[in-house]
């Protein structure tokens, strides 16, 4: 439908595992054919979902897997922005969504 246009689409989260049920994840593999980009580690992810540094890293690595283009959030929640406290673990998730990320891995071949 927007192979052509200038509008990029992009998911709000996907699950690391490509197969298996997992009731009310999304699949890389349903995503790749749909849209460009994914948000993955969103502070309400983490808060409600329990999402960690960890399972960042991994849905990240499966996006760049995918041919999708992450947008990896690893700043602070709305509570947190509002009383002008940032995250206080912002480097460090940084530093742990990028563990195993190369530059040959996404960098280089033009993902990001």
């Amino acid at each position: 439908m927007l192979k052509d246009s200038p509008i990029k689409v992009g998911a709000q989260n996907l699950f690391w595992e490509v197969k298996g049920a997992f009731t009310g994840e999304i699949a890389p593999t349903m995503l790749n054919e749909l849209c460009d980009y994914v948000i993955i580690g969103h502070s309400e992810r983490r808060q409600y979902f329990g999402e960690t540094d960890e399972s960042v890293n991994k849905k990240t690595l499966v996006a760049l897997a995918h041919h999708l283009k992450p947008i990896v959030c690893v700043g602070e929640n709305l509570k947190q922005n509002e009383a002008g406290k940032p995250r206080p673990s912002s480097r460090s998730g940084a530093r742990g969504v990028q563990r195993n990320l190369t530059r040959g891995r996404a960098w280089d071949r033009g993902r990001l």
